[in-house]
């Protein structure tokens, strides 16, 4: 049986990030695919890139040796027939644990030979979801930067952003009144246009894992 892994890399679960990964979780299965899943923030300790070079070495090629929590996911990553990874936008990028992921599964990747620069020899079709409580409108460029490794290194990518995203079932409750926000906008787009959302990434997951 074919399988994908789905990387989470956000921290809450039942919302916006992990919502739409299970959206494509069910997209892939409705496919015949066996689904991996990894939570990052739910993993043993690890790290991003130690800039150790042990993946430049021969006998190494495109096998991260910093042995931890990532591991697991790396080699999964590795040996599946499809990835998605999920994250919500913290600071204008991707979570901390995605960027450590990230690093770690492009480099071992990557060989400094202008000729060959990537070694890897199993490209893998990859759907990366970003989730932002600022539109979505604002971080096309950013997705796209990232996008573009992944093609390079990983396989043919698609992306998705849902934006403007409800962080709270009831802004009201805050300590501090979030004037940023029109909190009544936010709940109704989660009921009217979130859904919408999770049809179009369930497609999308069916469309790329066939």
């Amino acid at each position: 049986m074919k399988k994908i892994v789905v990387v989470n890399a956000g921290p809450r679960k039942g919302w916006n990030t992990d919502t739409l990964l299970h959206e494509t979780e069910r997209g892939a299965k409705d496919n015949g695919y066996e689904v991996i899943w990894f939570d990052l923030y739910r993993l043993e300790k690890y790290t991003g890139c130690i800039s150790c070079f042990g993946c430049k070495r021969e006998k190494f090629k495109g096998h991260c040796i910093c042995k931890d929590g990532l591991t697991p996911v790396l080699d999964a990553i590795r040996e599946a027939d499809g990835l998605v990874i999920g994250s919500p936008n913290y600071l204008s990028n991707f979570t901390a644990a995605f960027r450590a992921l990230y690093e770690r599964l492009i480099f071992q990747n990557l060989t400094y030979v202008r000729e060959a620069p990537n070694c890897n020899e199993h490209m893998i079709p990859t759907l990366l979801i970003m989730t932002s409580n600022a539109p979505d409108t604002m971080y096309t460029d950013l997705v796209e930067s990232y996008r573009f490794n992944f093609e390079r290194f990983i396989g043919p990518t698609s992306t998705f952003i849902s934006g403007n995203t409800l962080q709270l079932k009831d802004y009201s409750k805050t300590d501090w009144p979030w004037t940023y926000f029109d909190a009544k906008a936010k709940k109704t787009r989660h009921e009217e246009i979130f859904p919408k959302e999770r049809e179009a990434v369930y497609n999308l997951s069916k469309g790329l894992f066939k």
